[in-house]
């Protein structure tokens, strides 16, 4: 009784080391924060807008929403010193306010509702193509994404925002960042849910997520004639840990592609 015992317990510990051999990369061993985009106009990514069929179209003057990079920031990340600003990732660093920017955005609808603009990324060097211009852009998410967050100044209307990411599977999943009924700046932050795939069984495990963009919403009970938001510090953090194994590279889509170019048939 006691031998069968002692098996059974044997199986059930070779059952969990093997689930943890196979799936083990799905555990955090290794958090770390990357930046996105800040804004600033160098990370190879520039941003355009869309918005629902309200929105205002001024006759000879450009369409709302429009969009720029303006020279502003929120002092609670780079300090309260205008003389002497630090690098968030740097303390002992100090910056030049110049170079600091943030992503306004200016909106106007003709009638409330639930109204709605899109801001999303194209690549810096697509010139597009005619009259469509550049095509969107998705951002990649390095690892498997924890955590999304963004600075964001509201002038405390009752919007909402939203983040839009795509998984491996070209599924495209909605991260709620929360409110815009705040004063000025606001980090606001969403958990990504472990429910969105950012890993597979099968070789290569890790398969990532990327950005698509973010959806501001306004709601019929809040006007719309007039108004500004800003947006600095699009942030992640992520699990960039991967086990290492002896052949790793051929699980490499990227080598494996390299290996195989012109080996014929």
């Amino acid at each position: 009784m006691k031998q069968g015992s002692f098996r059974a317990v044997c199986l059930v510990l070779m059952i969990g080391v093997a689930a943890v051999s196979a799936f083990g990369d799905e555990n955090t061993v290794n958090l770390l924060s990357r930046i996105l985009d800040n804004f600033d106009g160098d990370s190879g990514y520039v941003w355009r807008t869309v918005a629902s069929k309200f929105t205002t179209r001024p006759d000879g003057e450009e369409a709302f929403p429009r969009l720029a990079y303006v020279n502003t920031w929120p002092s609670a990340v780079y300090g309260y010193d205008p003389a002497r600003l630090l690098d968030p990732d740097d303390r002992d660093r100090t910056v030049e306010p110049a170079s600091l920017k943030s992503l306004g955005l200016w909106g106007r609808f003709d009638r409330r509702g639930y109204n709605w603009i899109d801001i999303y990324p194209v690549r810096e060097d697509d010139q597009g193509d005619g009259e469509n211009g550049p095509a969107p852009a998705e951002i990649p998410i390095p690892g498997r994404v924890r955590q999304l967050d963004v600075w964001v100044w509201g002038s405390n209307l009752h919007y909402q925002l939203e983040a839009y990411v795509r998984d491996h599977l070209g599924i495209v999943h909605v991260l709620n960042l929360g409110s815009l009924h705040h004063t000025g700046w606001k980090n606001l932050q969403v958990q990504v849910p472990t429910t969105i795939p950012q890993a597979r069984r099968v070789l290569p495990r890790r398969q990532s997520l990327t950005f698509v963009k973010f959806r501001v919403w306004t709601p019929p009970t809040e006007p719309v004639n007039n108004f500004y938001i800003y947006l600095d510090r699009l942030k992640i953090l992520t699990d960039t840990f991967e086990t290492h194994y002896d052949g790793e590279e051929l699980g490499d889509p990227d080598r494996v592609q390299e290996l195989w170019s012109g080996t014929g048939n």
